[in-house]
């Protein structure tokens, strides 16, 4: 099944990916309290399982910025929920 998933995943616009996940990102921000922090958590909750499960066919470049992006998204997350 997961296998599946990352298959159709793959099939997937990067174009389209990246304007809806910064879509998202910008509406959470904008709409703020609980909501936006939740919206944020379940982004981040996703990028999470994506890292860990292809984390082995990742070089050390690519490892670091994923970790990176998590890290920036954690403290959007602390800013969303300190307003």
């Amino acid at each position: 099944m997961v296998h599946r998933l990352l298959t159709r995943l793959g099939r997937l616009s990067v174009t389209a990916v990246f304007l809806t996940t910064t879509a998202l990102v910008v509406a959470a921000l904008l709409v703020g309290g609980w909501f936006g922090v939740a919206v944020l958590l379940a982004i981040g909750g996703v990028l999470a399982a994506l890292l860990a499960r292809l984390w082995p066919a990742l070089d050390a470049r690519g490892r670091a910025s994923r970790v990176l992006l998590l890290a920036l998204l954690g403290g959007l997350v602390v800013l969303v929920a300190a307003r």
